[in-house]
């Protein structure tokens, strides 16, 4: 098995474009991680200052609502409330747009696994923003670094202090502690959350040979740790646990005031553990590769994590140079999660980069959040700090699969809505359509069926002669035949999986009997879906 240009585009990537060329090699996607970064620029993200200054809005808004008999007030919180949903929404929409438009998919897969790696999420919605920025912040400048880098950046990042509420541990024999207790006012404590995801989901990994005792001493070590009132990164020597910490067998601290420095040693021993580069190797190879990868793939990257001390692009190559990398797309393989399956769908579709401005909020919801959700993948709201699950199990389910194939039989809705241009920039979406069902009902869109990719012969009829060079800009061929946004099918099989496509899914698309029909059963087919 070798390198293969549709492979790298869907395994490693977020899909063909009719746009963009896949990747020409392996060298082409190590390059990625060192090319100017111009969908950061392009489709800015919010920072953790904007994040704050935008929940902090919401929460004085509510706490002046509180006076009675003042409509002002209350108009206010309204206010505060939809400024941070539209930019709940212009997030989600750059976020999309780097997965859609970037000529560096792989880099955005990393940043996708990456955050899923160090799950964070919102506490509440006057932290909503606080997951995005901590993607931008401690995630994304680490792509191409060292993994002791991005594990300092994460576990200071105030969105991480939040999720696993290290800003309220304090040391039980710390300053801070002995006041609190001489004021009889002591009501925090010791929070062990941190310091066992940091071991058990970060690095080592949950099989690993650490204990109980390593977990709390690690959690004693991290005391200090927190976030002020601007959501900005600060160490209280107060609060921190004085004494050495003794972890996997080694001392840390024990000097008056304590040190951040102690702290970050910690890490970087961690970063580099024999137990950190086989569940980090794995964690990839999973991810990218096989739910159940390769054992002499994982032992290869796990090789190159220790010799280069977690240099992640020595770790990403060795995956590459593998053989078991480029096992040929099929049944077996993985499958796409929801927000991959949207992503890679419009990727395909060629859609413009300008055609996500202006939607609205509501829009945004209606066509994009929600039928996610309905997917099983509510944005950034996985079930708890392990993230996102990996194996196919959890996504090709019946309601998630119902969703996906109601979605990609509507998709024509939303191409029509893109081309239109901007929308009012309003709170409240009136139009009828996408993403509002069940995902069961599609008889008004000429379809019902199951992911299989074997539907052509339950299909009828057929679509005359394909123009000979629709495969060159097939939604610009649409529209030039008579406003159809709309690629054609037998052209579009083709953008969307080139070598990848099954004979069957091939002649089931010639015998669609109109262009979106024959375009959403590629998207719910079996052969898109996976990677």
């Amino acid at each position: 098995m070798s390198f293969s240009p549709t492979t790298a585009a869907i395994r490693f990537g977020y899909g063909l474009s009719p746009t963009m060329p896949p990747p020409a090699s392996t060298a082409a996607l190590m390059a990625e991680l060192t090319a100017p970064d111009a969908m950061a620029t392009r489709y800015p993200l919010p920072s953790q200052e904007q994040a704050v200054t935008l929940g902090r809005a919401l929460r004085d808004a509510r706490a002046l609502q509180k006076t009675e008999g003042d409509r002002s007030r209350n108009r206010a919180v309204r206010a505060a409330r939809l400024a941070l949903r539209g930019a709940e929404a212009e997030a989600f929409v750059n976020q999309l747009q780097r997965a859609v438009q970037s000529p560096h998919g792989f880099r955005e897969r990393l940043q996708y696994f990456w955050s899923n790696h160090f799950t964070v999420q919102a506490k509440n919605n006057i932290s909503a923003l606080y997951p995005t920025a901590f993607g931008e912040e401690a995630i994304r400048p680490h792509l191409g670094g060292s993994f002791a880098d991005m594990l300092k950046a994460a576990t200071t990042h105030p969105a991480m202090l939040l999720y696993l509420d290290q800003n309220s541990s304090i040391g039980p024999k710390s300053r801070a502690a002995k006041r609190m207790d001489a004021r009889r006012k002591r009501q925090l404590g010791l929070n062990e959350n941190l310091a066992r995801e940091l071991m058990e989901l970060h690095t080592l990994g949950v099989s690993a040979p650490y204990t109980q005792t390593d977990v709390r001493q690690m959690a004693k070590l991290l005391t200090g740790l927190g976030f002020n009132s601007e959501g900005g990164f600060v160490f209280r020597p107060g609060w921190a646990e004085p004494g050495a910490e003794t972890v996997l067998g080694r001392h840390y601290g024990g000097e008056e005031p304590a040190r951040l420095a102690d702290i970050f040693a910690a890490l970087d021993d961690i970063a580099v553990n024999p137990a950190t580069a086989k569940h980090i190797s794995t964690q990839l190879a999973t991810h990218f590769v096989a739910d159940t990868p390769d054992p002499g793939l994982v032992t290869a990257m796990t090789q190159a994590y220790t010799t280069s001390k977690g240099d992640l692009p020595t770790v990403y190559r060795a995956m590459f140079d593998h053989p078991a990398a480029w096992a040929p797309v099929g049944p077996g393989g993985k499958a796409r999660q929801p927000w991959d399956f949207i992503a890679a769908s419009l990727r395909s579709l060629g859609l413009p980069p300008d055609a996500l401005d202006g939607l609205d909020a509501g829009r945004v919801q209606r066509f994009l959040t929600n039928p996610i959700k309905l997917m099983g993948q509510p944005w950034q709201k996985p079930s708890g700090p392990d993230g996102w699950h990996e194996e196919a199990t959890a996504w090709i389910t019946p309601q998630g699969l119902a969703a996906r194939i109601d979605w990609a039989m509507k998709v024509n809705r939303f191409l029509t809505l893109a081309d239109a241009g901007p929308t009012p920039a309003r709170g409240k979406d009136t139009d009828s359509g996408m993403g509002t069902g069940t995902g069961t009902d599609m008889a008004g869109d000429g379809m019902s069926g199951s992911m299989s990719g074997d539907m052509g012969g339950e299909m009828g009829g057929g679509m005359p002669a394909a123009d000979s060079n629709a495969a060159d800009t097939p939604r610009a061929k649409g529209r030039a035949a008579g406003g159809d946004p709309m690629p054609d099918p037998r052209a579009f099989v083709q953008t969307a999986l080139a070598d990848a496509a099954s004979p069957t899914l091939i002649q089931a698309a010639a015998r669609s009997e109109s262009r979106a029909e024959g375009v959403g059963l590629i998207l719910a087919s079996a052969d898109f879906n996976r990677r």
